[in-house]
């Protein structure tokens, strides 16, 4: 084989031959993009005493990421598809790489922030291009199981970021945590030039520009009201971003109707198979997403679990990816996606439900059964789900494609994390206030009602105060405890009711398997749905 790989798959006369292979770059690609996310969540204590963040500045830390990410996806897929979607791949690696360094090395939180911003465009170029790659290289018999993988990648990535993040903490500084993903960028470009073919969409028309700049407008501007409204309050900035978001819906669906060759075709969301499996991975990712980030932070603030104890504690959830991958590569077949999708999304519903027994006296046990069901949901639900997205675009639309399901995962976990954070927060503030808020000066109150993490460090001020001292200390660390799992009670609640209603949505939305025969989403049919409509 030469280095690099030359023959486009559209060139070929049979399946790629070492396309298993490919798979194995697509997905390391993919695991560094999804670690990026979730690695955070452990490191952020310690980046929050080193560069002294405000709860504002840790929330834009993490989000700084998602933004870009969230909001580029679509037009970086479309790119992508018409002129290359392995050099979108090979450039979004080096720009992810680039802004790993520069996160690595700076001190100010500004600079952290914008490393972030740089890291999530390429994250933006990359994961749909992995998941484009994928289809274009596999043929449709063995797409599924691909495509299985893939999901399974998310999953691990999710459970395997806080444990790396925490091995690197056990002797290393935060900064380390970002320059871990410069060398797997390194080792992904290299394996994409030597093993994964190039592609691109044959028959693809200009980009439809104008779309792609109103899906960004009105993406970002969502995702930025959504993070910024519920944790800092409604005000003018995530209200005008509301608006913006909501025109520029509106705006963006009216001229996709119009344009002769859309960025992104909205009668899709006509097809049932299609709006239902988007909706399915918007909803698994904001239970998912949410529940993982406030469990973290009990594992951590509540029971004192250090952050390499706290990664290793999240592994039976990528273990339970595996199993209920390896169950809907079996099952799905037999019974359709329908039962795959809903006995998953009930499945993590429950799961969330659980959570809502969470108490100061509870420990990791009580958290366990949350975590299996939560990962076993996402491998048997997702996958299914993503074969049918995938399975609605055309090969000119593959980029889109894997834009638009990246997309719902993305916008679904940045929703769970924003809004389920923000109920957890003002919980624990009310609760804690009940307990304290006539023992403690007011600025004293106002720093530990901040954060689970605030609160703490208030008391270890309150025990180093001759007026305070040791008992004090403790009585506001068991309120401080007792107020955060209150928190997580009720913020699990509110979560599992979203949740079971998201399920109920999908059952209904999702045709079974005689009505999706009479509605298939393959691409002849795609193909046929675009030229009716190009002709009217």
């Amino acid at each position: 084989m030469p280095f690099p790989v030359n023959t486009p798959v559209e060139k070929m006369t049979g399946p790629y031959a070492r396309r298993w292979w490919a798979l194995l770059v697509l997905c390391l690609s993919l695991l560094i993009v999804v670690m990026a996310n979730t690695s955070l969540i452990v490191a952020a204590p310690d980046m929050t005493k080193d560069l002294g963040l405000s709860s504002s500045d840790l929330q834009w830390v993490i989000d700084g990421y998602t933004v870009p990410y969230a909001a580029l996806m679509l037009v970086l897929g479309s790119i992508g598809d018409k002129y290359s979607r392995r050099g979108a791949l090979v450039t979004g690696l080096l720009i992810f790489a680039g802004g790993s360094v520069m996160g690595s090395l700076v001190d100010r939180t500004e600079l952290v922030i914008t490393a972030r911003a740089i890291m999530g465009v390429g994250a933006a170029v990359v994961m749909p291009a992995t998941l484009s790659l994928l289809v274009a290289i596999f043929p449709r018999a063995e797409r599924a199981k691909a495509i299985t993988a893939w999901t399974a990648t998310s999953g691990l990535a999710i459970a395997v970021g806080p444990l790396v993040a925490g091995w690197l903490l056990e002797d290393h500084a935060w900064g380390s945590t970002f320059l871990i993903n410069v060398p797997i960028a390194v080792a992904a470009v290299v394996g994409a030039l030597a093993l994964v073919p190039p592609s691109r969409a044959a028959k693809m028309g200009r980009i439809d520009y104008v779309g792609g700049l109103l899906s960004i407008v009105s993406v970002g501007s969502l995702v930025y009201a959504t993070i910024e409204g519920p944790h800092f309050g409604w005000g003018v900035g995530p209200i005008t971003a509301a608006v913006v978001a909501g025109v520029g819906l509106l705006a963006f669906v009216a001229w996709e109707l119009r344009h002769p060759h859309p960025m992104l075709d909205v009668r899709k969301f006509r097809l049932r198979p299609f709006s239902g499996s988007m909706l399915a991975v918007l909803f698994f990712f904001f239970g998912t997403f949410g529940a993982i980030y406030y469990a973290t932070q009990f594992l951590q603030f509540v029971l004192g679990y250090d952050a390499l104890e706290t990664g290793t504690r999240l592994l039976p959830l990528a273990g339970a990816v595996f199993v209920g991958a390896a169950i809907t590569g079996w099952l799905t077949p037999k019974l359709g996606m329908k039962p795959m999708v809903t006995a998953g999304m009930v499945i993590g519903t429950a799961g969330v439900f659980l959570l809502t027994r969470i108490e100061s006296g509870s420990t990791y046990t009580d958290f366990l059964p949350t975590m299996l069901m939560l990962g076993f949901a996402i491998g048997l639900s997702v996958s299914p789900a993503t074969d049918t997205i995938m399975g609605s675009f055309p090969e000119s639309e593959l980029g889109v494609g894997g834009g638009a399901n990246d997309t719902a995962l993305e916008l679904g976990g940045s929703l769970g994390i924003a809004i389920l954070g923000s109920l957890l927060g003002t919980a624990y503030r009310d609760k804690l206030t009940d307990m304290v808020g006539g023992h403690l000066p007011a600025a004293a109150l106002d720093t530990a009602k901040d954060s689970v993490g605030g609160g703490l460090a208030v008391a270890g001020q309150v025990a180093k105060n001759p007026t305070g001292g040791a008992q004090q200390a403790q009585a506001l660390v068991d309120a401080v405890h007792e107020s955060f799992a209150h928190g997580v009670a009720q913020t699990s609640l509110v979560g599992g009711i979203i949740m079971a209603a998201g399920a109920l949505i999908v059952l209904a939305v999702l045709p079974g398997r005689k009505a999706a025969a009479k509605h298939p989403t393959e691409e002849p049919a795609v193909e046929a749905e675009r030229e009716l409509a190009d002709s009217l």
